[in-house]
Order: C-alpha cells, then sequence, then structure tokens
C-alpha cells in the first residue's frame, strides 16, 4: 500500500456538497498527528476547521486558499511513513490527483485504471489485449501470406513547445475534472478561453467562477465588486425563499422595561452570577420562553398538509459576524436555569464572533431572537428563517419621557418587533404572545410568580 495517502474535502454534513479553503494550518513539509487540524473551510453554514485523516508528513497541498472545492474532492498528500525514506520526488506527486484530459477517463470508471493497474470495466467485458483471428472454413485454401513491406521512415515529430501563460487555443485539450466541465457547461463558460489555476494547469470551479464573475471595465477604485459565497450566499437564499414563501405579518409593542433592568441588576449582584456577563438579552430571553409555554402554538412548523408543533425550544440569537449573519440556537433553552440560560447565551455568541459556530448548531432552531439594539436601533421587521413561526426583534433600550403612575418621569423605554407566519398564527394569537413578553419585561417578578 502506497504510503502516500490523498486526503479528500470530507463530507461536513447538512446536505453540504462543497466548501472554499479559508486557510491552511500546515505547510509542505510539517509533520502532523491523527486528527489535528489542518486546514480551515467555510461551507455554507459556517467556518469549520477539519483535522487529519492520517498522521505523518504534509506532502503536497492541492488546492490554494480561496478555492471552493467539491465534497470528494482530493486537498492535500499526505505521507504516512516518513521514516521509511525520502519523500517521493515532485514528479511523482505531481501525478497524484491530476485530472484526466479531455476524453481520458478517470481512474475507477468504465475503462479508467482500476487498482492493480487493471482497467476497470463491466463484469463480463474486458479489454481485449489480442489480435482478432477469423477462424479457417473447411476445404478453403490457405491464403499465402502476405510478404512484409517494411515501413517508410517516420519523421521525428518537431520539439513540442511549452505555451506560454495565455488563454488556451480553441480546439485544445484543456485539463478539467468532469464536475468542472458540467459547471462550465451550465454557465456557459468555454473552458478553452481559460487559465487553469490548479494542479498541472487543470481549470477548477473557481476559474469557471471567476469568468462568470469577471466585472465589466469600470472607473478605478469607485466601485468594489464583493463576491457572494458561503455564509452569506446561503442567508440570501434562505431569507429570499422565506419572504416568498411565508406570508409575513409584524406587530409593534413599546413598552416601559424599568422593572426588568432593576431585577437584571439585582441579578448580577448575585454570587452565582458575579463571573458572568449578564444582559438584557438575558431577561428578553426568559419573557420568550415563559410566553411560549402560554402559547405553544408559535412554536411550530408549516409542514403543508399540518403544523407540527414543537415540545422543546431551540432559542436561535440572531449573530452579526465577518461572513455574514448566522442564527446559531441554544438546545432545549426551555429546560436551563437562568443560570445556565445566561451561559449558553454568553458561549453562543462568542464562539458566533470567532467564526467557529459548527452547523449542528445553526440547525432545529424553533424560535429567534434579532438583537438590533446592540447597534442603537429602535426595532426592525425581521424575515422568518426557514422553518420557524415567529421571530422577535429587540430595540435598544433608551431613557424617555413616560407615564407612570400618572405622572411623566424618564423611564427605560424599548419596542419590540414580532413577525409571525400568518397561515399559523392569527392576528390575535401574535398580540396575545406579544403582549405576554411585554407583560414580562414589564414586571418580570410578578410574571414569574403569577404565570409558573
Amino acid at each position: 500500500m502506497s504510503r502516500i495517502k490523498e486526503f479528500n474535502l470530507p463530507d461536513l454534513g447538512e446536505g453540504l456538497t462543497e466548501g472554499e479553503i479559508l486557510s491552511w494550518l500546515v505547510k509542505v513539509g510539517d509533520l502532523i498527528e491523527l486528527n489535528q487540524p489542518i486546514v480551515e473551510v467555510e461551507t455554507a453554514k459556517a467556518a469549520v476547521e477539519i483535522p487529519a485523516k492520517w498522521g505523518g508528513r504534509i506532502a503536497k497541498i492541492y488546492v490554494e486558499a480561496g478555492t471552493t472545492v467539491e465534497v470528494g474532492s482530493p486537498i492535500v498528500a499526505i505521507d504516512t511513513d516518513p521514516s521509511a525514506g525520502p519523500v517521493p520526488s515532485p514528479e511523482t506527486l505531481a501525478e497524484i490527483g491530476t485530472p484526466p484530459e479531455e476524453g481520458m477517463v478517470e481512474p475507477g470508471l468504465i475503462g479508467g485504471a482500476a487498482p492493480g493497474g487493471r482497467t476497470a470495466v463491466l463484469v463480463g467485458y474486458g479489454p481485449k489485449t489480442t489480435t482478432a483471428k477469423r477462424r479457417t472454413r473447411m476445404g478453403t485454401p490457405t491464403p499465402p501470406a502476405p510478404v512484409p513491406v517494411a515501413p517508410s521512415p517516420t519523421p521525428a515529430p518537431p520539439p513540442r513547445e511549452v505555451p506560454v501563460p495565455a488563454s488556451v487555443p480553441s480546439g485544445s485539450r484543456v485539463l478539467a475534472k468532469p464536475p468542472v466541465r458540467k459547471l462550465a457547461r451550465d454557465l456557459g463558460v468555454e473552458l478553452a478561453g481559460l487559465v487553469g489555476s490548479g494542479p498541472s494547469g487543470s481549470v477548477t470551479r473557481a476559474d469557471v467562477q471567476q469568468a462568470v464573475a469577471q466585472p465589466a471595465p469600470v472607473a478605478t477604485g469607485r466601485e468594489q465588486r464583493i463576491p457572494v459565497k458561503g455564509v452569506r450566499k446561503l442567508t440570501a437564499e434562505n431569507m429570499v425563499a422565506s419572504a416568498f414563501t411565508a406570508p409575513h405579518v409584524t406587530e409593534f409593542l413599546t413598552l416601559d422595561v424599568t422593572r426588568s433592568m432593576k431585577a437584571l441588576e439585582r441579578v448580577k449582584e448575585r454570587r452565582e452570577f458575579r463571573d458572568l456577563r449578564v444582559s438584557p438579552l438575558l431577561m428578553v430571553a426568559k419573557a420568550v420562553l415563559v410566553a411560549l409555554k402560554r402559547h405553544p402554538m408559535v412554536n411550530s412548523t408549516w409542514s403543508g398538509d399540518h403544523i407540527l408543533v414543537k415540545d422543546y425550544v431551540n432559542l436561535g440569537i440572531a449573530a452579526a459576524t465577518e461572513r455574514g449573519l448566522i442564527v446559531p440556537n441554544v438546545k432545549d433553552a426551555g429546560l436551563l436555569t437562568l443560570r445556565e440560560l445566561a451561559e449558553a447565551l454568553n458561549s453562543l455568541v462568542q464562539v458566533a464572533k470567532s467564526g467557529k459556530t459548527p452547523p449542528s448548531d445553526m440547525a432545529g432552531g424553533t424560535f429567534s431572537i434579532s438583537n438590533v439594539g446592540v447597534f442603537g436601533v429602535d426595532t426592525g421587521t425581521p424575515i422568518l428563517p426557514p422553518g420557524e413561526a415567529a421571530i422577535l426583534a429587540f430595540g435598544v433600550i433608551r431613557p424617555t419621557p413616560w407615564v407612570h403612575k400618572g405622572k411623566i418621569k424618564v423611564r427605560q423605554v424599548t419596542t419590540l418587533g414580532l413577525s409571525f407566519d400568518h397561515r399559523i398564527i392569527d392576528g390575535e394569537l401574535g398580540s396575545k404572545f406579544l403582549r405576554d413578553i411585554g407583560r414580562f419585561l414589564e414586571d418580570p417578578e410578578e410574571a414569574l410568580l403569577s404565570w409558573t
């Protein structure tokens, strides 16, 4: 068995078929251990670090940072037995993972090379290794053997010129894997006009996509073109699908949260909370969880011929990251104590800011909160995450003149915005749910004593 093993981009789950190489955590020649993170990849869900499948020495890196790679494509070669002697020559390594030329068949496919030097064929059929001969019929004289004729000398072919890095002339063979050729056909890109950036000059998916995204000539320095990919691309697709699938309704409620802010200060002073960052979001999250118990239909999903009501709450918190908006969620948030909920919210936000949120943390959300108040915004009309029936926008808390006990006083005031799917939640249910969130935030102690 060869000591040089190719490591392919693994299946990252959640139906993902490709990922962009963000950065390599190793370089050629590095010694690595089993399960050591070697590359950071961004998928449509999040950025993740991928561990090595084998220990050994990095022999070759096939894909540069910034390249989008399909799941199953080789990204690195690992020498699994570096103590056995020198690493194979660069020429040998260059052959590993090299895509087939036009008309050639990839190894393992019918007609291509199979393990052991065989040719992969259908069962019962095999490659011909001899010249077919016709049997002589009985009674038929054997024809005289032909007299061999010496072949005329063939002139030696002219030396092959090495092409300079320029567009490949039309009609010449272009190195590109079948998925790349299909992508080029789908996008109407002529492979012969591209210069490949992959191994041995092969054309990659990134080369095809770059050809499509080539900007038209503009005034230098006055425009910027940002590729839509990864998290931002998936978010855009989900938001468009949600906006034009679920009939959105948004209601607003402005309320006095002075008592909630005083209760929050008392929470911060408690010994078990002194090592935690406790923010107003904790109070809003608790208000939502209490209100969902009173109105379980809000915690549901429209499934065509039925409505699926969940007996658990995976509470999503929208987080703005450098790669776009993500909505990780706290699993079974309704079962957590106030201390556990505070810990979960802190961890969720910190991981999201680091860009390391795994896809599993963003799957299965049932209700979400968008804290637009951290940007100084009063409120908004949030779009539902796919599969959820409602989402709450939590605005900034401002000192505001407010009528309190018949007198105008300066109170802590905020505005909530609730968007909901009108197929599931009618105006009455949506209004009662938003009212109960507001009642909790106006007087959390009373709500906890009388509702739970």
